[in-house]
């Protein structure tokens, strides 16, 4: 999942059909299963000391809460890849840096999450130090991020493309 500037919520088929899946249940099976619960609980007696009874109401309102994020999450969002803006560090695009500065010393990847790992060339995470730390950054700025041990490091972004696969 990627939110562009433009609040646009990009999801791949999968994440999206998984979504769906998740909001159907919720919406039919689910509801109908929390409505037994709470008309169960309900014929147990006095509603203020019944535990079973709040319970499953609080967990129909977590439910109801989940349904209304799914709806609008699934309403808004664009299946497929968001768009790269050229030269800007974005998930699945193919960085070349340098560290410290040091353009003999470069190392290129693809950043992009675990699904889309290729064996031809080595994958960041967005959610990186790394992968966090260029993100969003053009050709020619420095970018800065933590080391394992809480260091900074620095690198500068020489180049960057669209992942062709």
């Amino acid at each position: 999942m990627t939110t562009t500037s433009d609040n646009v919520t990009w999801l791949t088929q999968d994440a999206y059909d998984q979504l769906k899946a998740e909001l159907e249940y919720l919406s039919g099976p689910a509801r109908t299963e929390i409505a037994m619960k709470i008309a169960a609980a309900r014929e147990e007696g006095d509603l203020r000391e019944n535990g079973g009874y709040h319970a499953a109401k609080e967990e129909q309102g977590k439910q109801e809460l989940r349904v209304r994020q799914l709806t609008q999450l699934l309403e808004s969002a664009k299946v497929g890849e968001a768009p790269a803006a050229a030269g800007v560090v974005a998930p699945g695009t193919v960085i070349t840096i340098a560290f410290d500065g040091d353009e003999d010393d470069t190392m290129t990847f693809l950043l992009a999450s675990r699904e889309y790992a290729s064996s031809d060339i080595e994958t960041y995470s967005p959610q990186s130090p790394l992968g966090r730390g260029v993100d969003g950054k053009k050709i020619g700025e420095d970018a800065q991020y933590e080391l394992p041990n809480g260091k900074k490091a620095s690198v500068k972004i020489l180049d960057v493309k669209p992942y062709t696969g």
